[in-house]
Parts: structure tokens; C-alpha cells; sequence
């Protein structure tokens, strides 16, 4: 049986998420917040909502998703059936940049983050700049808490969050999304039910990794 791990509310994760920036202000060193979760649980939402509520320019997000492979790469190692899993990702490109994040001082050039653009499906590389000056990074992902490759991640976050929603709600908000950005319904809800969910359900196992498990509904 896993650790007990402490639930929290989204707006007690803005109170931890000011209290992170307020100890990154006084130590004068970057912190930096992951926050885990399963496809379609909320992970970005959550971090759009803390970035609105931080004050303006004290963070920055940097998304796990921008270390998708692009589908040319997926179809030449045929792993496009799959595209999400942890193995479709760049994961040493990702613990390269958080290195690079954690390690910036104040006078260093920014760093360039990439993106995941949802209406093309594809990474956009030097998409998200990271001033050196800023005090918080927020990162977001399916594999903070993993193993394997994505294991060293863990000891580059300074906070640890899982965020959880209820299953049929989130396969609500994961087949809308899918719709959203041109699958058909059916399409939508296969692959939410499909390959989404089996890496739901590895992504589940890292959840006593967390500090904390925010509750969305």
C-alpha cells in the first residue's frame, strides 16, 4: 500500500505556490515547482490559474510537452500508435533543460523552452523564453514522478504536486480537448479510452511520489 499523501485544493495550491516564490524571493535561488498528473486530470489548467495569480513576471511555465518526438520521428521508430507514452518524449532533452533552468544566475543569457502547439500536434523548438531573473519556474507533465528516464527529474523540482480529477470527468475534458483539436468524436474517444488511459494508469502508480495531490472537479 502507497504512502498517505496530503490532499490540497486548487486555492491552497496558489497559497503554496506563493509561499514558494516568497522563499525563492528571500534565498535569492530559483525554485522550481513540477507538477504531475494523467492526461486530461487538469495540469494545465491548474498552472494557468497559478500564473494568473502570481504576481506578473515572477514565473514562468515551461510545459513537459514541448519534448514531444514529432510524429516524422514517431513513424520512423513506428511508436505513432502511442504517441503520449513515456518513450514518444525526448526525457534527456527535458532533464537537460531543467539543469540549465536550475543552474542560470541572474546574469546569464534566457533560456529557450519549446512548445507543444496543439492545433499542428508537433513541438515548436525556442518557443518559451526563461529570463534568467525570474524566480519560479513551473513545469508541467505526465512523467515528473516516472522512472527510467524521466527519473532524474524528481531531484530537480524543489515541489512535487500530483493533480487528480474524477475519472469520468476527466475523460470528459480529455475527449472535448481531443475534439477540440480536430479528432472526430469517435476518434476522440477511442484514443482518450485507448492509449490516453494506459498511460493513465502508469502515470497513476507515481502518485505517492507527490508532496501533495491537488483535487480538481
Amino acid at each position: 500500500m502507497g504512502r498517505s499523501v496530503e490532499l490540497i485544493s486548487p486555492e491552497e495550491a496558489v497559497a503554496r505556490a506563493l509561499a514558494l516564490l516568497d522563499e525563492a524571493l528571500r534565498s535569492g535561488a530559483r525554485r522550481v515547482l513540477g507538477i504531475a498528473g494523467a492526461p486530461g486530470s487538469g495540469k494545465s489548467s491548474l498552472t494557468a490559474m497559478l500564473a494568473r495569480e502570481l504576481p506578473a513576471g515572477s514565473c514562468v511555465v515551461v510545459p513537459m510537452d514541448g519534448f514531444h518526438l514529432a510524429d516524422v520521428a514517431l513513424a520512423r521508430l513506428g511508436r505513432s500508435g502511442r504517441k503520449g507514452a513515456p518513450d514518444t518524449f525526448d526525457a534527456a532533452g527535458y532533464v537537460a533543460l531543467l539543469q540549465r533552468v536550475r543552474a542560470a544566475m541572474p546574469q546569464d543569457p534566457p533560456v529557450w523552452a519549446p512548445m507543444f502547439e496543439r492545433d499542428l500536434e508537433q513541438p515548436l523548438a525556442g518557443a518559451i523564453e526563461v529570463p534568467a531573473q525570474v524566480p519560479l519556474v513551473i513545469t508541467e507533465g505526465n512523467y515528473l514522478l516516472g522512472d527510467d528516464a524521466f527519473a532524474k527529474v524528481r531531484g530537480m523540482l524543489d515541489a512535487r504536486w500530483f493533480v487528480e480529477a474524477p475519472q469520468e470527468l476527466r475523460h470528459r475534458w480529455l475527449i472535448e480537448r481531443h475534439e477540440r483539436f480536430g479528432k472526430s468524436p469517435a476518434a476522440a474517444r477511442e484514443w482518450a479510452l485507448g492509449p490516453d488511459e494506459d498511460n493513465a494508469r502508469l502515470i497513476a502508480g507515481t502518485r505517492d511520489r507527490a508532496d501533495v495531490v491537488v483535487q480538481l472537479d
